[in-house]
């Protein structure tokens, strides 16, 4: 695919995470669609031919639950981009168990590679973001960080972490020229949510006032628009919710 010249990103850079398969995937072609240079990321091997397959300027291949991994990417990013104008954080892990069983190493994997991973990035995208007083960060949360679910506290709680330091990053950038924002999808047919039980997931529908989950194309929209000028121009420290109705 043919990165397009013109769009609302056209000259902007970015760097998507997650960028293998689901949310993120979609993220990546859109922006790259509406004129981004996009590298993306992901433990994934196959992310390498998702940057083939959608014309992105680079894949990059690391484990985000480890911080030295993370600090080489974000400065692998930058050296092919030039700089990050936009980062995306759309990675992440989802398991199933209730707390009364759930194993400390269960809730620490999901902590870290959830919630610990995200502040690293977001670190180390900011001097840079910071220097030239322009820069979007883009957190991919949950409506279960604001709600809560059953089995899923973990994740849960780790994703109600991304919310917090979205806002309260953004206290800290947004008059410097970075504007930090979170997007909490309600469930999305993706490859992260397969992996929950099949109960789950007819009982998660019931409640939903659409009665269905979300594709990766009704989400990935909104952080076009997050990225975009002046489109985005106005949104600082938002919790921005395609979630079929879960939270309103």
């Amino acid at each position: 695919m043919q990165q397009q010249r013109n769009g609302r990103l056209a000259g902007r850079t970015a760097l998507v995470t997650g960028a293998a398969s689901g949310i993120g995937f979609a993220i990546a072609r859109h922006f790259i669609a509406e004129g981004a240079t996009v590298v993306l990321a992901d433990r994934d091997p196959r992310v390498e031919q998702a940057t083939i397959d959608l014309g992105g300027a680079a894949a990059l291949v690391f484990d985000v639950s480890d911080e030295s991994a993370v600090v080489r990417a974000v400065a692998e990013a930058t050296a092919v981009l030039g700089r990050i104008d936009t980062l995306v954080t759309s990675h992440g892990i989802l398991t199933e168990s209730p707390v009364a069983s759930m194993a400390t190493t269960q809730w620490q994997q999901t902590i870290d590679v959830d919630l610990t991973s995200v502040f690293v990035l977001c670190r180390e995208v900011l001097p840079g973001m910071l220097d030239r007083g322009d820069g979007r960060i883009i957190n991919i949360a949950s409506q279960l960080g604001i709600k809560g679910g059953d089995g899923l506290a973990h994740y849960a709680a780790a994703k109600a972490g991304v919310i917090a330091l979205t806002k309260s990053l953004a206290l800290e950038v947004s008059a410097r020229g970075v504007l930090v924002n979170a997007i909490a999808p309600g469930p999305i047919e993706t490859p992260l949510v397969e992996g929950i039980s099949e109960e789950w997931k007819v009982a998660k529908r019931a409640e939903l006032p659409l009665g269905r989950f979300g594709t990766v194309d009704e989400v990935a929209p909104t952080a076009v628009l997050l990225a975009a000028s002046p489109d985005g121009n106005l949104f600082v420290g938002q919790t921005l919710g395609p979630n079929s109705g879960d939270v309103m």
